[in-house]
């Protein structure tokens, strides 16, 4: 039995696959349909998420990237039809700038709650690159059959960073532009600038029934989006809303600038 990975089933068609063991706790998502399925990202890539998918339907899979950071990709190789969006497609292809040495230090963050799957060799670790089979812009629509994905370009985090607004069920895939925890907007790659005009443009979506973040809490209020957008514009208020400024506390997150 594969218990480096956790299931949370969202409704009857939808669930949460999580690495919660790992300091990342880095969620992925996948959504069933008649004749295919998604997965919104694909984890750490420390075990082989395909093993938990396989086990949750048999259609096939369309995996559609927030964007292209190691943890949100490690399971790529393991599918064959991949979408990102077309700023982070050459990422995709080459690999993004971060090092080598760095993600693997990252893989080996502490503390873990499990250990390591016994298959698994940091020595063996390495960021997937690999054509896209789609590239997608701001506001594409991926059909699934009954269920419709509505892309929405947030850069802020990283220049292609997207959320997933899937407008009949009212759920919101955010990736990293927010989650409880500590909010990266000082990466080499990140805007704070672009990171809140992409919270302004979720903030105006209607009927968001549910906030389903990449990272940490599932159990996320939809004022939440609300609650940061004010602590961005009050940073930009007060000039602070650049790179090197420093790290901002707030109750249930942080802004690392």
């Amino acid at each position: 039995m594969n218990s480096w990975f956790t299931t949370v089933k969202i409704d009857n068609t939808t669930y949460a696959i999580s690495e919660n063991s790992h300091p990342q706790q880095v969620h992925s998502y996948l959504l069933l349909d008649e004749h295919c399925a998604c997965l919104i990202d694909t984890g750490l890539g420390i075990h082989n998420i395909k093993e938990i998918t396989s086990r949750l339907t048999n259609l096939p899979i369309k995996v559609i990237t927030t964007h292209t950071h190691f943890d949100h990709i490690g399971g790529h190789k393991f599918f064959d039809e991949i979408y990102v969006h077309e700023e982070e497609a050459d990422w995709l292809r080459k690999g993004s700038p971060m090092p080598l040495e760095e993600i693997r230090e990252y893989i080996l963050e502490e503390p873990l709650t499990k250990p390591f799957p016994l298959n698994f060799s940091i020595n063996n670790y390495y960021p997937y690159t690999g054509e896209p089979a789609s590239r997608l812009k701001d506001n594409d629509i991926v059909v699934l059959n009954k269920r419709k994905l509505r892309i929405i370009h947030t850069p802020g985090h990283s220049p292609g960073h997207i959320c997933i607004f899937e407008e009949n069920r009212g759920y919101l895939f955010t990736g990293d532009l927010l989650y409880k925890g500590t909010l990266y907007a000082f990466l080499p790659e990140s805007d704070p600038s672009l990171y809140k005009n992409s919270l302004e443009k979720i903030s105006r979506l209607k009927n968001i029934s549910r906030i389903l973040p990449s990272h940490n809490d599932l159990d996320i209020a939809k004022y939440f989006i609300q609650d940061i957008l004010i602590a961005f514009n009050d940073l930009d208020k007060k000039k602070q809303l650049k790179k090197g400024t420093g790290i901002y506390n707030y109750d249930s997150f942080k802004i690392s600038l």
